[in-house]
């Protein structure tokens, strides 16, 4: 149905000029009104700034705001100032006085507006003024560069009266076919918005002075043949060109323009969820109508030519929220359409509740009043927004819940758009994959991570005072959680009380706390500790150290961090948090006084002061992360998962350690720092090293390899042994903690290995002695033999290890035997005899030169079926086989070695040589390999020999 006074043109027909000047009033009408409701709403001082503005951009004048010099491009198209305007221009400089030019001067500025949110409904005392000021085309670098500097001391000016403007150069006739290197408004995300950008310019721009744009007076339409109207509008000299300004038409808005300003928008809406919502309801509004779009500036345009010029239906934010709501209602989705209500009311700002309706009751607060009345909120609706400021946790709660799941919707449509329309360039799909970490980061659940539970939703969670506890977990009989309560509540009053959060562990509670700013620096807590050991100095403490290792508000995470896996920055390791280590001994009253005063074997019974860790992470994507670690290998366990979660980066994060416990917490917290460092640089180096710790009667081996770090913990002195000989493939270096196997002969040993070498060492005992070799790879073979003496001890062992040396040499062609023979060293421990070795001294490789003749014993080994073995044994190179003596073949080799002995000492055999080829392939086989096969036949055949000798003894 038309309006009776609705304007139709149509260009075939003729259009009257007149009809033309018609539509320019109408436009210029809203104008005047929308720029009169944009002043109802400044300061005097901020109206003295826009009511200036088309002055000072029409002149160049030394004692006025923004003089650069004579020569910067100034004069406004069409533009005069009255007397009043000139009036205040003088009250600025007294010298100033104005002259009408004369003829047809050069008017270089073309256009001046305002756009944004002034003069709507959503207007704040706090409103940025985004100016647009629309130049001529063919401006050269040094007139621009004057412009920009004109305007940046206007913008100076501006906030020296309480206004923050914004200028933003425009050439229209570059801006017209969508090029353009900088952004344009306040709220711009940059040149992909080209089209959405003019169409708000369209809707919200008030018209300061120059030229007025040529896009009034196409009606909508006419959008499609957009050119050709206006090619007629001014060939046909309708309109002069002088008159108008061509910014451009919104026939068609590409599908990636609504990608990039949904991307935007949700990034800005991370931490602002209210401010983005209607903007990213609208993106989705227009995406769905997609290609066939009807933007709003085309609706404000047709109600003006049908010449309904309702100021308050054509407000800008209520047009959006009237396609907001047609958009949600037609869906059927009533949740949405609520929060997008609850968010205009927010952006608008203005209270409508109890006391705040005897506030002045401008134009904004009647028109949202309408709306309110429409949606049929009540008093108590209106006070719970109207006391947003007082919010606090369960509110926001409630209210980040329909926030975070109408993001994550966006965040879906945006996603599921782009695919179906190909809409996404490279930049876009990167940015949207940046946006989903973006919002993973903020919003996702998982094990161990806080919960972020304020974006932007309420302005402040303190709270004065609140009520810690401890109490029994009714759920899990013996075990106990935390509680964290509003108020000051005594130890008969907290049951009767919900608690505003509970966990399992103090440490993630209060790092919740602190996260979200319930607590803060100004906080009192009351605490009821149940049956931990926590006291209110420790809980200070804790609390200062959770402050200084998340140092708030953190900083906005960059584009760059999101573009690579997150990693941690910060870590905190509190130990012992609410336990006493030493709580049994202070319970009895006893006063320890020890010299063992390690924290990880203390005291003659060598206690773990080390009962519990929590660990607080802040990673590159600001996400905080909680684990706690307790049980008697918390230590171990979470220095590995610590160095695995390093991985093969090379960043490394900063580690805080901190201990507040009763008993020996500076000790504590040095040690377990010390360690944490000494692991660290050990990574850090890349060798590949082995770490070994003892923690009361365990040791702990971590290997070192980056991004693969793994533990074995072993109970027994025999289990450690055997860790350490197993048999390796690349050198690894061991490095033992400094208080680790004090109470052995092994640290000594070592303490000197060396790669690239074969190391003996030997410790002369009461009738036995201590044999340890460390091979080319650092593994470790130990013996321990009974003693006739030092030669009969070592010589046996230096003539198999050459044996194997040649061995190794021989499978090697000659062109790669490029470095020297494994050397083997020799080096006995000191002193002999019961005791400690207190040091190493290095020995001379054994001489058997000057020696008699030896018994040489050699053996070969073949591969059975299965995993048997075939023993083939020589003795002076006669052969024995398990082919001819089967399961005697060691007692018959033993009564062969007897039978060749001049004396009848009780003395062991030995094996000399081992051939290991067939077993290998084309493998080398470690030292270690070769000495365990050794021992194993050497043990066969002493148990041989044992037997035979005893049937022979009388």
């Amino acid at each position: 149905m038309t309006h009776p006074h609705e304007i139709r043109p149509d260009i075939d027909e003729g259009i009257d000029r007149k009809v033309l000047a018609k539509l320019r009033a109408r436009f210029l009408q809203l104008n005047t009104g929308r720029l009169q409701r944009a002043m109802d709403g400044l300061s005097t001082r901020q109206q003295q700034v826009l009511t200036l503005l088309p002055l000072l951009f029409h002149v160049n004048h030394p004692l006025l705001p923004g003089y650069v010099s004579g020569s910067t491009p100034a004069g406004v198209s069409g533009f005069e100032p009255d007397a009043n305007l000139v009036a205040e221009g003088q009250r600025l400089a007294r010298s100033f006085t104005y002259k009408t030019r004369l003829g047809n001067p050069n008017r270089p500025i073309h256009g001046l507006f305002l756009m944004g949110s002034l003069g709507t409904l959503a207007q704040a005392e706090q409103s940025d003024i985004d100016l647009w000021v629309c130049h001529a085309p063919g401006l050269g670098d040094s007139q621009l560069d004057e412009l920009r500097r004109k305007c940046q001391l206007l913008e100076t000016w501006a906030a020296s009266l309480g206004a923050e403007a914004h200028c933003f150069l425009i050439d229209p006739q570059s801006f017209a076919q969508g090029l353009r290197d900088s952004q344009l408004s306040s709220d711009d995300c940059g040149t992909t918005q080209h089209y959405l950008l003019l169409d708000e310019f369209y809707r919200t721009a008030i018209w300061l002075a120059g030229r007025t744009p040529l896009w009034w007076l196409v009606p909508a339409y006419e959008e499609r043949n957009y050119s050709s109207y206006t090619e007629t509008l001014l060939s046909k000299r309708f309109i002069r060109s002088t008159d108008a300004l061509d910014l451009g038409n919104l026939a068609h808005i590409p599908a990636g323009e609504f990608v990039g300003a949904g991307l935007w928008q949700l990034f800005k809406g991370i931490d602002s969820p209210y401010k983005s919502l209607l903007k990213l309801l609208l993106t989705e509004a227009y995406a769905s109508e997609h290609p066939a779009v009807r933007c709003l500036s085309l609706d404000y345009k047709q109600a003006v030519f049908a010449n309904h010029l309702d100021l308050d239906a054509l407000d800008p934010y209520v047009m959006v929220y009237r396609r907001i709501e047609r958009y949600l209602q037609a869906r059927g989705e009533t949740r949405r359409l609520e929060l997008a209500r609850r968010s205009l009311y927010l952006k608008v700002n203005k209270k409508l509740s109890g006391l705040d309706r005897a506030r002045s009751n401008g134009w904004q607060r009647r028109l949202l009043k309408r709306l309110v009345d429409e949606w049929g909120w009540d008093e108590r609706q209106l006070a719970l927004l109207d006391s947003r400021s007082q919010w606090k946790v369960r509110q926001v709660a409630v209210e980040r819940r329909e926030l975070v799941a109408e993001l994550n919707h966006s965040y879906r449509f945006l996603s599921q758009f782009a695919q179906n329309n190909n809409a996404s360039s490279r930049a876009d799909q990167r940015d949207l994959n940046v946006l989903g970490r973006r919002l993973y980061a903020a919003f996702e659940r998982r094990a161990g991570k806080i919960e972020v539970i304020n974006p932007g939703i309420a302005p402040d969670l303190a709270e004065d005072t609140l009520t810690l506890v401890q109490s029994p977990n009714r759920k899990e009989p013996g075990s106990h959680h935390w509680g964290l309560y509003n108020g000051n509540l005594s130890v008969h009053e907290w049951e009767h009380f919900s608690p505003i959060k509970r966990c399992r562990e103090l440490i993630e509670l209060l790092t919740w706390a602190h996260r979200n700013g319930v607590i803060d620096s100004t906080t009192r807590l009351a605490l009821h500790p149940g049956a931990s050991d926590l006291n209110e100095f420790e809980l200070f403490n804790l609390l200062g150290s959770l402050q200084q290792s998340i140092p708030l508000p953190l900083e906005t995470v960059s584009e760059v961090r999101l573009l690579q896996p997150s990693v941690a920055n910060e870590i905190l390791l509190l130990v012992n948090v609410g336990v006493d280590p030493l709580r049994h001994h202070r319970d009895l009253n006893i006063l320890m006084t020890t010299e063992r005063t390690d924290s990880l074997s203390y005291a003659g019974v060598r206690e773990n002061l080390v009962l519990t860790l929590d660990q607080i992470t802040l990673n590159s994507w600001n996400e905080v992360l909680v684990q706690r670690y307790d049980g008697e290998h918390a230590l171990a366990r979470c220095l590995r998962d610590f160095l695995n979660s390093l991985g093969q980066r090379s960043h490394r994060p900063r580690v805080r350690v901190r201990c507040f416990c009763h008993n020996r917490a500076q000790a504590i917290s040095q040690r377990v720092e010390e360690i944490f460092d000494t692991v660290q640089l050990l990574l850090d180096q890349g060798r590949n090293h082995r770490y070994l710790l003892q923690v009361a009667q365990h040791t702990h081996v971590l290997e070192l390899l980056p991004g693969q770090v793994s533990l074995t913990t072993l109970a027994e002195h025999e289990a450690v042994l055997e860790c350490l000989g197993e048999e390796r493939s690349t050198y690894s270096p061991l490095y033992l903690d400094a208080n680790a196997l004090q109470d052995h002969d092994l640290p000594l040993v070592l303490e000197n290995a060396r790669p690239g070498c074969i190391q003996v060492f030997y410790r002369l005992l009461e009738g036995w002695a201590d044999l340890y070799v460390l091979d080319e790879y650092n593994a470790l073979w130990q013996q321990r033999l009974p003693l006739h003496d030092e030669n009969h001890l070592l010589l046996p062992l230096q003539r198999f290890l050459r044996s194997m040396v040649m061995r190794h040499d021989a499978r090697v062609p000659l062109d790669n035997l490029q470095q020297a023979p494994l050397q083997t060293h020799y080096a006995q421990l000191l002193p002999s005899g019961p005791g400690k070795a207190r040091s190493i001294e290095p020995r001379p490789t054994p001489d058997d030169l000057n020696d008699q003749p030896y018994y040489e014993v050699q053996a070969i080994l073949q591969a059975g079926t299965g995993d048997d073995m075939h023993v083939t044994l020589y003795c002076n190179q006669q052969e024995f086989s398990e082919l001819d003596h089967g399961g005697e073949l060691y007692t018959v080799v033993a009564r062969q070695i007897l039978s060749q002995r001049r004396s009848a000492g009780h003395y062991r055999c030995y094996i000399t040589d081992l051939d290991l080829s067939e077993l290998l392939d084309d493998e080398r086989g470690s030292t270690l390999l070769y000495l365990r096969y050794k021992r194993e036949l050497e043990q066969a055949l002493n148990d041989g020999l044992a037997q035979l000798q005893a049937t022979l003894e009388p």
